[in-house]
């Protein structure tokens, strides 16, 4: 089976050396810099800068108004909110130039980010994690943590389809259960038995 190839709006930029993947959209005015790599069948909504030198998963949805700078590396299948924000930089000052303290920013496959979240440079999102709307998130945030407010706590649990589990674990949508281990507070789907 052919592989469509990349769409890329007339109005997008795509500064080179980069790598599109098969069946990725991207759409108006967004501006992908050297050395970006987007995986196959991803979406750059509209206004979405990405790079220099950002990784992008497979599967991945970008919504319009959202810049991934240096130092983010999204997994696959990673929704990132409409104008969700990644910093790069911990103390940005206009007249110094810092950008040797670009702090690496990974985001687990499946992870969510809400609209207009804040993701502070230097802090891991787990797998399948999802970040609330609004939220602005100061430190690394578990696989399966669903966390709101600012600064961000976690404040339940969500399976691999993005729904919020109650006390036993099970997925309301799936039927996948999930295990909590109480010595490290994390969270994990129950292997068969």
């Amino acid at each position: 089976m052919t592989r469509k190839p990349p769409f890329i709006h007339e109005s997008a930029y795509i500064d080179q050396p980069s790598v599109i993947g098969a069946g990725t959209k991207i759409w108006h005015f967004a501006h992908v810099l050297p050395n970006t790599a987007i995986g196959e069948d991803c979406v750059l909504g509209q206004n979405v800068v990405a790079g220099p030198d950002v990784k992008i998963g497979d599967r991945c949805k970008i919504q319009n108004n959202v810049s991934l700078y240096t130092g983010v590396e999204l997994g696959d299948g990673v929704f990132c909110g409409p104008s969700c924000v990644f910093t790069n930089v911990l103390t940005p000052r206009a007249e110094i130039e810092r950008k040797h303290e670009f702090a690496a920013t990974p985001v687990g496959n499946g992870a969510t980010i809400g609209a207009n979240a804040t993701i502070v440079c230097g802090n891991r999102l787990g797998a399948y994690c999802m970040v609330a709307a609004g939220a602005v998130v100061t430190r690394d945030v578990p696989d399966y943590a669903l966390v709101a407010g600012v600064p961000a706590r976690r404040i339940g649990w969500v399976s691999r389809s993005g729904d919020r589990l109650d006390n036993s674990l099970v997925c309301p949508r799936t039927g996948e259960v999930y295990e909590h281990d109480d010595a490290t507070d994390t969270l994990s789907p129950k292997e068969a038995e």
